[in-house]
C-alpha cells in the first residue's frame, strides 16, 4: 500500500501546504491569527488552513480512510474514536506551532497512515529547508530520497533531548537527579518533525517523551524504528496510535543506548 507513488503525492500535499498555508505567515502573523488552545499550547490561522489543504488532499488518495487532524480532534475529540479505524489518516498540520508563532524556527508536517491503530506510513516535512523524511513498516526509512540508518552521535556522554514539559514536580526532580548527569543534556526543539530526524541523523542520542499524541508521534516513530534506532513505551511494548492517552515513550538512536535509558528509567519507577 506504501509505495513510491503514495509517497509523492502526500509529499506533493504537504508541499501545497506548507506553500499556500504555512510559509506565507512566517514571521508575519498577525495578533488576530493566533489563539491559545491552552496554556503554552498555541494555535494558528496557518495550522486551520494547512489541516484544511491536507484534509482534502489526503481524502482524495484513500476516500476509504478516516482522518484525524490536531485542530479537527480539539474541536472535536470524538473523532479520536477513529485512530483505530481499518485505515486513518493521522495529520499535524503544523508541528512546532509555538516556534512558528514566535517567528523561530523549527517547525514541520506530519503526516501518517495507520491501520488498526499500527502505523504503516509516515512523512515528515520540513518546508524551510525541504527535507522530506519518510517511512514504511518493513521498508525502510529515507530522507530526500536516500535510504538512511540511525547512527549514534559517538559523544562520551550521550546527548539527550529530554522533554520536561507535562512531567509532574516530583518526576521532574528524580529525572534532574537520577538521568541528567548521564547524558549532555541539550535543549528539545518542541517540534517532533526535528526531534524525530535528529535521533536518525546522529545529532541526538536519545530523547524521553511524555506526552505521546498521535499526530505528533505516528511518523517519527515508525521512521526511527525503520531506520535502525528504537522508540517504544519505556516498558519495551510498542508505540500505536490508538494508545495515545498512554504516557511515556523513549526514543533512540541505536538499540543498546534505548536499553541503557529504559534501565536507568525502571529504577526511578
Amino acid at each position: 500500500m506504501i509505495d513510491e507513488a503514495l509517497t509523492r503525492a502526500v509529499h506533493d500535499a504537504m508541499r501545497e501546504a506548507a506553500e499556500r498555508a504555512i510559509l506565507p505567515r512566517y514571521q508575519s502573523l498577525a495578533e488576530h491569527e493566533v489563539d491559545a488552545k491552552a496554556a503554552d499550547d498555541l494555535v494558528t490561522i496557518a495550522d486551520h488552513e494547512s489541516e484544511k489543504i491536507l484534509a482534502e488532499r489526503l481524502s482524495l488518495l484513500l476516500p476509504e480512510a478516516a482522518i484525524v487532524g490536531e485542530e479537527a480532534a480539539h474541536d472535536a475529540p470524538a473523532v479520536l474514536d477513529r485512530l483505530g479505524d481499518a485505515l486513518c489518516w493521522i495529520v499535524d498540520p503544523l508541528d512546532g506551532t509555538n516556534n512558528f508563532a514566535r517567528g523561530q524556527q523549527p517547525f514541520g508536517v506530519l503526516v501518517a497512515l495507520a491501520q488498526r491503530g499500527a502505523t504503516i506510513g509516515g512523512w515528515i516535512f520540513d518546508p524551510l529547508a525541504d527535507r522530506f523524511c519518510h517511512a514504511a513498516s518493513g521498508g525502510g526509512a529515507f530522507i530526500d530520497g536516500e535510504k538512511v540508518t540511525a547512527h549514534a552521535s559517538g559523544a562520551e556522554k550521550p546527548i539527550a533531548g529530554i522533554s520536561m514539559l507535562f512531567l509532574d514536580p516530583d518526576r521532574r526532580e528524580a529525572m534532574k537527579r537520577h538521568i541528567a548527569p548521564h547524558y549532555t543534556l541539550v535543549d528539545i526543539p518542541r517540534c517532533a518533525a526535528e526531534q524525530y530526524p535528529r535521533l536518525v541523523l546522529g545529532q541526538n542520542d536519545v530523547s524521553i517523551f511524555e506526552r505521546t499524541l498521535p499526530w505528533d508521534h505516528a511518523a517519527g516513530v515508525l521512521f526511527l524504528n525503520e531506520a535502525g534506532g528504537r522508540a517504544a513505551r519505556p516498558d519495551g511494548s510498542a508505540y500505536r496510535v490508538d494508545d495515545y492517552a498512554r504516557p511515556g515513550m523513549i526514543g533512540a538512536a541505536t538499540p543498546a543506548l534505548w536499553d541503557e535509558l529504559a534501565e536507568r528509567l525502571a529504577g526511578i519507577g
